[in-house]
């Protein structure tokens, strides 16, 4: 519960999950466009990098294979985290008394969705979910991986974008309850790591090939 509490109130003096929904939420009956905003972002985790990898695939198959071990990578590295480090996000803590009164938003901009049935999506898959898989932020750290990996393949103008995504993630993720900026900070690590651990090999690998391939007889 505490070790990852007590960071942000070190960074920040404040646990800032509680100042954002303190200043910025008014309720569950009058949603405003940033919690839609926040809804839409957190979405995205759960398509974005398969998109990604579909895009890959299809089009630059030859960037396919880098980008899915690393998806592994850092998949492996969260889940191995995860049951060695069990950790409670901010809105649970806050259920448990052990942190001041935060709202998990997701679930109630869900039900605001207007298509029918739209919200039993979050319903039922919610039965699955770990709520105490929250260090480090896997949806932080897939967002910064898809811009870290993209950054060298697409125009220049679709960099802002690159550098936006990750950073709207996180703010979506700590007004929203579901994780506070430590387990960002963290996921955005594990991401850094996975990315050039993959790159590391890939170059060593490649010179190596080119090595054998210019040898003398």
């Amino acid at each position: 519960v505490y070790p990852q509490l007590r960071v942000d109130e070190w960074l920040f003096g404040v646990v800032p999950t509680v100042w954002l929904q303190d200043h910025f939420w008014h309720g569950e009956h009058d949603l405003r466009w940033w919690d839609y905003a926040a809804w839409a972002v957190y979405l995205t985790h759960f398509f974005a990098t398969f998109l990604v990898a579909g895009v890959l695939w299809l089009w630059w198959h030859k960037y396919f294979r880098p980008f899915a071990v690393m998806v592994a990578v850092l998949a492996a590295l969260g889940f191995a985290t995860y049951v060695l480090f069990p950790a409670v996000p901010p809105w649970l803590a806050s259920e448990n008394g052990q942190l001041a009164p935060t709202t998990r938003l997701v679930p109630i901009v869900w039900s605001h969705i207007p298509i029918e049935h739209f919200s039993t999506l979050f319903e039922k898959g919610h039965h699955y979910a770990n709520d105490v898989a929250a260090v480090p932020s896997l949806h932080a750290g897939y967002a910064l991986l898809i811009s870290l990996y993209l950054w060298r393949l697409v125009p220049r103008w679709v960099r802002p974008l690159l550098v936006l995504y990750p950073l709207a993630m996180a703010a979506a993720l700590v007004y929203s309850g579901e994780h506070y900026v430590s387990d960002c900070l963290l996921g955005w690590l594990y991401a850094v790591a996975a990315f050039a651990a993959v790159e590391l090999v890939r170059h060593r690998v490649s010179f190596r090939r080119l090595a054998v391939a210019f040898a003398p007889d």
